[in-house]
């Protein structure tokens, strides 16, 4: 995504202290944990294969460092939305879980599982407009402590949790929730197989799943030398083992057992005079937030978490999960104009009725 859209002094303020919070109370070292995460992806020192086996720690080191930087950038849901025309940006966002809510159905009375909830708003939203009891699970403590804090903040501590968990090994018995829903986060997964046998697991016989996955597509060429280093700027830039193309998710979800409703790339639907999903990370000098992704945009902003480095009002290494977050960007944009690269793959799948 990025790492900045709003620049005021007090928002600024609020990450780096939330920033040097975090070092104090979750035994996190910016500086240590961004040059060990660098290594995890440094081909030399470990292949996609050990990055995949290294999937946990991986994930937990990048969110880690990447979580404030979202919050206070992207807003509490970390996900990405096409905008409709005359949309503002957090109505897209919005607009984009209110669908998964009504695609799965969902009524006051269900149970719902956020699989890879970040620090919990989309379930604080579908929350809102279901009034279902969502539990969301993320791998990360840090998102956990802080979804929690904003649940009970928004007065909805009752209906919504958020729960430190693997999404490969979920802490719930067999058939618990009415619908499952994912939202950009397994792609975290080095095996869609193993988080969807999960999903299918505790999901109840009829319940629906409902995902938006980050996946190539098939313009993807493996030979392309450009396609590759955007698909690895993606990859290092978000945290992720390595990505599968669009057909493995369908066919990872047959494989456990559920019947596909519907899969397609909602990152394609008809949107005339909108904007497509990767435009928000485009440069341009005639859109304040964009700017910042121009060649002074990004230089400007480098030099004063420099210097705040510098006075140690930002922890030490904090230029550098900035970069990290920069390179994603980059790729991204490539991924999105050149179509190689999807954010929103949309599966809706249903777990068989007992007998069936």
């Amino acid at each position: 995504m990025m790492a900045v859209r709003q620049t005021t002094a007090g928002r600024v303020k609020q990450m780096l202290t939330a920033m040097t919070s975090q070092e104090g109370t979750q035994g996190i070292e910016v500086n240590k944990d961004i040059k060990r995460y660098n290594e995890m992806h440094d081909d030399s020192k470990l292949d996609v294969n050990g990055r995949n086996a290294a999937y946990a720690e991986l994930v937990n080191s990048y969110y880690n460092l990447a979580t404030d930087f979202y919050e206070w950038g992207w807003g509490q849901s970390f996900h990405f939305a096409n905008k409709l025309a005359g949309e503002s940006f957090m109505a897209s966002i919005v607009r984009h879980e209110y669908y998964l809510a009504l695609r799965l159905g969902v009524k006051p009375s269900d149970l719902v599982l956020d699989c890879g909830c970040g620090i919990g708003g989309p379930l604080r939203n579908i929350g809102r407009f279901t009034d279902a009891r969502v539990t969301g699970v993320t791998l990360n403590q840090y998102q956990v402590d802080r979804g929690n804090a904003l649940c009970a903040q928004a007065g909805l501590a009752d209906k919504c949790k958020l729960v430190q968990a693997d999404f490969h090994k979920l802490p719930f018995e067999d058939n618990t929730f009415d619908h499952v829903y994912s939202i950009e986060s397994t792609c975290h997964s080095p095996d869609r197989r193993d988080v969807y046998r999960e999903i299918f697991r505790v999901l109840k016989p009829g319940g629906k799943y409902i995902t938006y996955e980050w996946c190539l597509t098939d313009r993807y060429d493996p030979s392309n030398p450009e396609h590759r280093l955007a698909k690895k700027k993606i990859e290092e830039g978000d945290g992720l083992p390595d990505m599968c193309l669009t057909s493995v998710c369908d066919a990872a979800a047959k494989e456990v057992g559920f019947t596909i409703i519907e899969s397609r790339d909602a990152a394609l639907d008809p949107n005339p005079n909108g904007e497509a999903w990767w435009v928000i990370l485009a440069p341009s000098y005639f859109n304040f937030f964009r700017l910042q992704f121009t060649w002074i945009g990004t230089f400007l902003m480098n030099l004063v978490l420099n210097f705040m480095e510098y006075i140690r009002l930002a922890p030490k290494g904090s230029g550098q999960v900035r970069e990290m977050l920069r390179q994603a960007q980059l790729g991204l944009v490539k991924g999105g104009q050149t179509g190689l690269f999807t954010p929103m793959y949309m599966v809706l799948a249903e777990k068989p009725k007992q007998g069936n």
